[in-house]
């Protein structure tokens, strides 16, 4: 028997299916093969279809009942992580009204940063622990003021899980967490942010119902089963965004628990049980997985937009298009610590958060053409993705985060050897490596909230370490000079 996750991304689609028994990784499979396209109609713009999502866990689910000779009676609860902080509007039909406006979007920054000055940054972050950004309440008051004929359609507005699972079950709803990253929720009065919605104009019945995130939150509705091979009736028992899934997936649960991520974007994710916020928003405080009315758990998260959609860039557009990612590894390093001298700002993905939501750019500097060559672009950008990560760790220390081990999953940016020694290099943390992912994280969760699982101890009971990474101290000085280096440039 087994439960299915599926992690929703903005470059693929992954399905898993995790055994029941043992809580190991019985197959996976992601679509599409190479990255699903962003449209960017102007300067900052990131735009998705949701049907291109929908169409992809189509195909990764036929894969992996195919691979592990499934049938959908087989499995038993089904968990779904998302990208965050994307809006999709859709109206009394469920028809969608618009691509979805997704995470790296830049245009609601103004209306954002214009609502943080209004209603008071103290009274934001107080009740919000955010400014309302560039996050998902500001996305839709930018659909607000200029596409007003289609915001007078909208029936309710969603997350990209929240569509998902709409589109399993035929239910509109979305969970505390949720709507804490789509800044909706007042923490400090335990219940939406009437405030917010009433400042900009919104009403509060296109907020979904809510329901726990460990829960039943619909089931399989008979025209999705036959369009999925899955079975009619099978419970969807768990929802979350990626950062806070892939820190469950680790098992970090508790205060002082430490995720890390680096694919297209890279986060540093930390739970805490004491209410505290960054006075600028540079990081941002959500609701975790587990946070409960009786029970404070948030995570503190260090988003950086700009990280392994760099790594990949420069494989595709400095000559290494034929090379793997192992290769192109290799190659970096060759070049000492430091790249002699070349550094690369890695910020070319959108407004950063922990930059004050500045977009920018990517920017090389130092660039010496009698040194430097397309092996130091290599190591120099790898480079600058985990000094843009310490940058944001020194922030998130002023929270009360402090990280002595940092647990990861195998995967993207920590498969590489530079990337992981240099991190551990320049923060002092030791790294641990993990077999998992979101996607085995959400099928996991699925298992908690369908009751199969008793207890996040029974579910994680199989989760096995596989590396650490330990500071190397010799290299301490080098790292510390590049740093520097680096952030003269920043």
């Amino acid at each position: 028997m087994y439960l299915l996750g599926y992690d929703i991304g903005s470059s693929s689609v992954k399905a898993s299916l995790v055994r029941i028994d043992n809580g190991a990784c019985a197959a996976s499979a992601f679509y599409p093969k190479q990255e699903m396209h962003i449209t960017a109609l102007k300067a900052g713009w990131a735009e998705q279809d949701p049907a291109m999502w929908w169409e992809n866990l189509k195909l990764a689910t036929q894969e992996v009942l195919k691979i592990a000779q499934a049938k959908g009676e087989d499995i038993k609860a089904i968990g779904i992580s998302y990208q965050m902080h994307g809006l999709v509007c859709i109206d009394k039909n469920h028809q969608v009204l618009r691509s979805s406006i997704i995470w790296c979007d830049s245009r609601a920054v103004s209306y954002g940063d214009r609502a943080f000055k209004d209603m008071g940054d103290k009274h934001c972050l107080e009740h919000l622990l955010n400014s309302p950004g560039n996050f998902t309440a500001s996305k839709l008051k930018w659909v607000k003021e200029n596409e007003p004929d289609l915001f007078s359609k909208i029936y309710k507005v969603m997350l990209p899980g929240d569509y998902i699972a709409l589109k399993l079950t035929g239910e509109v709803n979305s969970t505390i967490s949720g709507l804490s990253e789509g800044i909706f929720w007042d923490f400090k009065n335990n219940k939406l942010a009437d405030f917010l919605l009433n400042h900009y104009g919104f009403n509060k019945e296109i907020i979904p119902e809510l329901k726990p995130t460990f829960s039943e939150q619909g089931k399989v509705t008979t025209a999705a089963a036959e369009e999925l091979g899955l079975a009619a009736g099978t419970p969807i028992s768990y929802r979350a965004g990626d950062q806070p899934n892939n820190a469950f997936s680790l098992n970090v649960l508790n205060p002082g628990e430490i995720a890390a991520t680096a694919g297209t974007s890279g986060v540093v994710y930390g739970v805490s049980d004491v209410v505290k916020y960054d006075p600028q928003s540079r990081v941002n405080t959500f609701a975790h997985v587990n946070h409960t009315e009786k029970q404070t758990r948030l995570g503190v998260l260090l988003c950086i937009n700009g990280t392994g959609i760099l790594n990949s860039w420069i494989k595709r557009n400095a000559g290494f298009a034929d090379s793997s990612y192992e290769a192109l590894n290799e190659i970096a390093a060759g070049i000492p610590i430091g790249s002699e001298g070349l550094a690369i700002l890695p910020f070319g993905n959108g407004s950063e958060r922990m930059l004050g939501n500045v977009n920018m750019g990517s920017k090389f500097s130092n660039i010496n053409f009698n040194i430097h060559t397309n092996k130091h672009i290599a190591r120099a950008a790898q480079e600058g993705i985990v000094f843009a990560f310490h940058y944001g760790m020194e922030i998130m220390k002023e929270t009360g985060i402090h990280p002595s081990i940092i647990r990861a999953g195998q995967a993207n940016m920590f498969l590489s050897p530079i990337f992981r020694e240099t991190l551990a290099g320049i923060t002092g943390a030791t790294i641990e490596l993990y077999d998992t992912d979101g996607s085995q994280g959400a099928a996991k969760g699925a298992g908690i909230g369908a009751g199969i699982y008793k207890s996040f101890e029974e579910a994680f009971a199989g989760l096995k370490k596989i590396k650490t990474i330990q500071p190397d101290t010799s290299k301490k000085e080098a790292f510390d000079e590049a740093y520097k280096n680096w952030e003269n440039e920043l």
